[in-house]
C-alpha cells in the first residue's frame, strides 16, 4: 500500500503542476509570436528571470520539493489508507502536516487562486507574458520535484524533514 500511495502522491503532484503548465504554455508562446515591441521583450525576459529565481529556485527547489519528496517517501514508509487514498494533497502538506506546513499550504493556494482571477483581467500580450514566467517557474519546479523524489527514495539518510505532526 505504501508504494501505491507514494507513486499516486508523486503522479498527483506531476498533474497538478503538469495541467498548469499545459494550459498556460499556449497563452505564453501565443504571446511571443504575435510580434511583442522591444520594451515587451524586455519584459518578458525580466519577468521570466524573476519567475525562474523566486518560483523556480526559491519556491520550489528550496521549499516545497524537498518537502513534498520527503512527504513522498513517509507515505511509502508509513501509508495509512487515508493518507494513500488522498496521496497527492497528503504530499502537498494539506492535511497531516505541522500547523505552519498546513497554513502555508493552504495560504499559498488561496493567493494562486487569487493571483489566476487577476491575470485573467489583463489584456491578452500581457497575460501571455506573465503566464511565460510562470510556465518558466513551474518548469524549474516539476524538475527538482522529480530530483528530490529521486533521492528520497533512494538516499536512506535523506536530510529534509517529511513536516508531519510531532510524534508520529
Amino acid at each position: 500500500m505504501g508504494i501505491i500511495g507514494a507513486i499516486w502522491g508523486f503522479l498527483g503532484v506531476n498533474a497538478l503542476i503538469g495541467f498548469a503548465i499545459y494550459r498556460l504554455a499556449p497563452r505564453a508562446w501565443e504571446a511571443m509570436t504575435s510580434g511583442l515591441t522591444s520594451w515587451q521583450w524586455v519584459i518578458i525576459v525580466v519577468w521570466t528571470l524573476i519567475m525562474l529565481v523566486s518560483e523556480g529556485y526559491r519556491g520550489f527547489q528550496k521549499k516545497f520539493s524537498p518537502r513534498t519528496a520527503a512527504r513522498v517517501k513517509y507515505l511509502r514508509d508509513h501509508p495509512r489508507p487515508l493518507h494513500v487514498l488522498l496521496a497527492p494533497m497528503f504530499c502537498m502538506g494539506y492535511f497531516f502536516a505541522t500547523k505552519k506546513t498546513k497554513i502555508v499550504s493552504i495560504c499559498l493556494t488561496l493567493g494562486i487562486v487569487a493571483l489566476v482571477m487577476l491575470v485573467s483581467l489583463l489584456p491578452p500580450v500581457w497575460r501571455g507574458i506573465v503566464d511565460c514566467g510562470v510556465v518558466a517557474g513551474l518548469a524549474w519546479g516539476i524538475a527538482s520535484f522529480w530530483i528530490f523524489t529521486g533521492k528520497a527514495l533512494t538516499d536512506p539518510n535523506y536530510p529534509h524533514s517529511p513536516e508531519t505532526p510531532e510524534g508520529t
